[in-house]
């Protein structure tokens, strides 16, 4: 009874399994909008299939990182409930295209993103756009810390990883907000790689062991920063994020959303347990999946699976029939 219980409340191995139907979805009919410039359609088109591949799996979720309020946005809007409504009761969070601007200009790292943890466990930091990051591999736990200044940060990464200095790579979000921590950053003696867009996957390469990425730093999406930690416990790496509100009325409703605005949130805070799952599909190609690719008859796609329990990470490869799966204006 006990065993039958546990399998029933919380999400298991089968679940992760299940929802990579629904990344391979949003990713693959995102496909005809690829490198045509329109991303709002682009997204539309992968949050109408994530949405229907969703609500085929047994198991009952709420949406706590989504599309926005429900009023604003008649997509996959945070507080929705998705799947049968059968099984383990989890908090969702949902990115049909982790890059919708790389998408519609045709350029790489573009992902489709699912992240899923317990019921309550996840935190809901929707009120409050931004947050600062700090992501590395685990090395950095106990070594980086935001409060402390980036140099002195990535000295001690450095001395952590047994390595010069000025042979760290840190990814940072090309934005005119990342100009002084790009300096800072280059005078330390380190050398940036800057993304245009999709730092959950900068980030997720930062905790990988064997990349060319140390660290990932900088301000970026709050949801996207709760997404990234279910996949850094995953892989066993560190984060750190603090929300980073862009004027007094954002933080005047994080604080009244029961946000502790300035608090410097480690793993746990932003994604309580270690019973998470991160599934990504490629939809363009990156450094961390292939994107989708067409092959006459056959579609094929990579994911990865990561999981918290047990600390493993899965790459699956898919062939998928075209006749199956576009429209008969795409074939």
């Amino acid at each position: 009874m006990g065993e039958e219980a546990e399998l029933f409340h919380h999400p298991d191995r089968n679940l992760a399994l299940e929802m990579v139907r629904a990344t391979e979805a949003a990713a693959i009919r995102a496909v005809p909008w690829i490198g045509k410039g329109d991303k709002n359609a682009a997204d539309k088109a992968a949050v109408d299939a994530m949405r229907v591949f969703l609500s085929t799996v047994d198991f009952d979720g709420v949406i706590v990182i989504g599309e926005g309020e429900k009023d604003e946005a008649p997509m996959l809007f945070n507080g929705e409930h998705v799947g049968s409504g059968k099984g383990p009761k989890c908090d969702i969070a949902v990115d049909p295209i982790d890059g919708t601007s790389l998408t519609a200009a045709g350029r790489s790292h573009a992902l489709s993103v699912l992240a899923v943890a317990d019921r309550g466990t996840m935190l809901d930091a929707s009120s409050v756009f931004y947050m600062d990051k700090i992501v590395t591999g685990p090395e950095g736990r106990g070594v980086v810390d935001l409060r402390k200044p980036v140099g002195e940060n990535l000295r001690g990464l450095a001395a952590a990883l047994g390595k010069d200095i000025a042979e760290l790579r840190v990814a940072v979000l090309d934005r005119p907000r990342h100009e002084q921590l790009i300096r800072e950053i280059r005078e330390a003696g380190a050398g940036t790689r800057l993304i245009l867009d999709g730092d959950v996957a900068g980030g997720i390469i930062a905790a990988q062991r064997g990349t060319r990425i140390d660290a990932c730093i900088g301000i970026g999406g709050s949801p996207e920063g709760i997404t990234t930690a279910c996949a850094v416990k995953a892989l066993g790496g560190y984060m750190q994020g603090r929300l980073a509100p862009k004027d007094d009325a954002e933080r005047a409703r994080g604080e009244a959303a029961g946000l502790d605005i300035d608090k410097v949130m480690e793993l746990d805070d932003m994604v309580a347990g270690d019973n998470t799952f991160f599934i990504a599909t490629g939809v363009t190609d990156g450094a961390l999946v292939k994107g989708v690719k067409r092959e006459g008859p056959i579609i094929r796609t990579e994911s990865i699976v990561l999981r918290g329990r047990s600390g493993t990470l899965r790459r699956i490869e898919a062939e998928h029939l075209v006749e199956k799966w576009l429209d008969e204006a795409d074939r």
